[in-house]
C-alpha cells in the first residue's frame, strides 16, 4: 500500500473540517444541556473565569498592621540602644622591623629558586 503524502493543503483542509465538526458537536451539546435544564441553550464556548478585584483592607485593619509595626520597631530601636556598644579594635600596623624582616626572607626564598633554576639548566 503506498505512503499517502501530506501536503501542508490536505492538512489544512483536515484542520477546518474537524472545527466545523467540533463547532457542530458543540452546538448539539448545547442544545441537550438547554432540554435537561429547561432553559435557553448556553453558548458553547467555555465560560470566562471571574475577574477577581484587588482585596480591600478596612481602615482599621490598616491602623492595626500600622501599629503592631511600629511597635515591633520601637522594640527593635530600644533593644539596639540598651546593648553595650563594643568598640573596635584599632588597626594593627607593620613595624619597621617586621617589614625588613619579610622583605629579607621574601629575597631569601627568591634567591634559592634562582639557585635551584640555574641548577637544572
Amino acid at each position: 500500500m503506498p505512503t499517502p503524502k501530506f501536503t501542508l493543503e490536505i492538512i489544512a483542509a483536515a484542520i477546518e473540517g474537524f472545527e466545523a465538526q467540533k463547532t457542530r458537536i458543540d452546538g448539539q451539546i448545547a442544545e441537550l444541556r438547554a432540554l435537561l435544564t429547561g432553559g435557553a441553550a448556553e453558548s458553547a464556548a467555555a465560560p470566562e473565569p471571574p475577574k477577581l478585584g484587588r482585596r480591600k483592607m478596612s481602615a482599621a485593619g490598616r491602623k492595626a498592621i500600622a501599629e503592631a509595626q511600629r511597635r515591633r520597631w520601637a522594640a527593635k530601636k530600644a533593644a539596639d540602644e540598651s546593648a553595650p556598644k563594643v568598640a573596635s579594635k584599632p588597626k594593627r600596623k607593620l613595624s619597621a622591623a617586621g617589614r625588613k624582616a619579610i622583605i629579607a626572607a621574601t629575597k631569601k626564598r627568591w634567591a634559592s629558586k634562582r639557585a635551584e633554576a640555574a641548577k637544572a639548566k
